[in-house]
């Protein structure tokens, strides 16, 4: 425990480069934090000299600090996160509170100090600033060396106007733009290793994601649906899925599958999960459809099948992972979080009534007559209103009231329909 209170600093860079309407993604990022940070001692985030501060309560320590700026990290929009402490505008008390930061700033054997003033009511200036304070480190770590280029740590030094920031551990955040700041998308959401991936990516550059899983139910059984579920819950500890829709999609299926020709099958299938997709999207407002096909990993993933599929929606369908390798793939979901999970088997619908021998250069006129015979409307109006919903935590997303069995939508993580 310490004197000082602790806070955590939030730097972000793309956010940084915006012109006039900065100030509404730093208020997006800032509202986010406030949400994702609500389980620790936050008393208040300010805004300050173009980063967010997190101020913890007092007497905070060090072992929940750690873990609100880990959080704070993984938060999109957040370039990096500095953890250390709040002091008086006085050399002798930042001396001070930077030895405490530099000691818990973890394994070194160099460093430099970074101090700034950014009000000139403080006679101090910054290299003199350095001097004095980098005088204190050196006194109380005189086995560790001053390294000005490449340092293993920077102690950062800030006067502001009515008190001082003091931070020495530092770690990475996942960048990118706040989760509400680039409008709302529909992604395509299976138990599989990409499309949670695809639905993370498209958070990190700011999309509000409504999730659509097609479940095999009621010709499989419904455990895709629990490990969509898990992978939402991921995803939600940083806010970048709002709601998923659960559309039991077996027997229309099967009904494809004993009508169309079974090298076209997978591509029917796709058409009308893209036609149910596009028109939930209308539902929420969303501009775009997102999905986790990465080119020729399977054989619904070619140009041509690809151009089939899309040529079913007027909406743009997105396809964060295109040009990403499986291992690559893996990788993502491993950090996200995810990859265990979807490392479980459950039967879904992507692997029901699969053909022998799928087309992978389908010829949009054929594909066009195949599905003519299709009641493909009556379908799309039927699957819409049977899917199930389920909302999770995310601070940007505001729920319409909605009709289902429980009668909730209010927002939360409340489960409906399913419970």
């Amino acid at each position: 425990m310490t004197d000082f209170q602790r806070i955590i600093l939030v730097h972000y860079h793309e956010i940084g480069l915006k012109g006039h309407n900065r100030a509404s993604f730093e208020t997006r990022l800032l509202k986010n934090l406030e949400a994702l940070l609500a389980p620790f001692p936050v008393v208040t985030i300010h805004r300050i000299s173009g980063r967010l501060c997190v101020f913890l309560r007092e007497g905070t320590d060090w072992d929940t600090a750690v873990e609100a700026s880990e959080v704070a990290g993984r938060v999109p929009g957040v370039a990096r996160v500095s953890s250390g402490f709040k002091c008086e505008r006085d050399l002798d008390e930042m001396a001070r509170a930077a030895v405490l930061a530099l000691s818990e700033a973890g394994e070194f054997s160099t460093f430099k100090v970074a101090a700034r003033r950014n009000h000139t009511d403080f006679a101090t200036g910054s290299m003199e600033m350095n001097q004095i304070i980098g005088g204190a480190l050196c006194e109380a770590c005189p086995d560790k060396g001053v390294r000005m280029k490449n340092p293993d740590v920077t102690v950062g030094v800030e006067v502001v106007q009515n008190a001082s920031y003091v931070y020495a551990r530092s770690v990475p955040g996942v960048g990118g733009l706040p989760v509400g700041s680039s409008g709302k998308v529909v992604c395509l959401l299976s138990s599989g290793i990409d499309s949670p991936v695809a639905t993370w990516k498209l958070a990190r550059r700011g999309a509000v994601c409504i999730g659509v899983h097609f479940s095999g139910r009621p010709q499989t059984s419904d455990a895709s649906e629990y490990l969509v579920d898990d992978i939402a819950r991921v995803l939600e500890r940083t806010g970048c899925i709002a709601r998923v829709y659960t559309v039991p999609f077996g027997d229309y299926q099967r009904e494809i599958a004993l009508t169309v020709p079974p090298e076209l099958r997978v591509i029917m299938y796709r058409r009308l999960m893209f036609k149910v997709a596009e028109a939930l999207a209308a539902r929420e407002r969303a501009g775009a459809l997102v999905t986790g096909e990465s080119l020729g990993q399977v054989a619904s993933q070619t140009l041509d099948n690809i151009r089939a599929t899309d040529d079913a929606v007027d909406l743009p369908v997105f396809r964060p992972l295109i040009g990403t390798d499986k291992l690559e793939i893996i990788r993502e979901a491993e950090r996200l979080g995810s990859y265990e999970i979807s490392s479980q088997d459950a039967p879904d619908c992507c692997t029901l009534f699969m053909p022998r021998s799928p087309e992978t250069h389908a010829k949009l006129p054929v594909v066009r007559e195949a599905e003519s015979v299709l009641p493909v409307e009556r379908w799309v109006a039927e699957l819409v209103e049977a899917a199930e919903v389920r909302d999770y935590a995310c601070p940007a997303y505001k729920p319409k009231p909605r009709r289902d069995a429980g009668g909730a939508g209010q927002g939360g993580a409340e489960d409906t329909a399913r419970a």
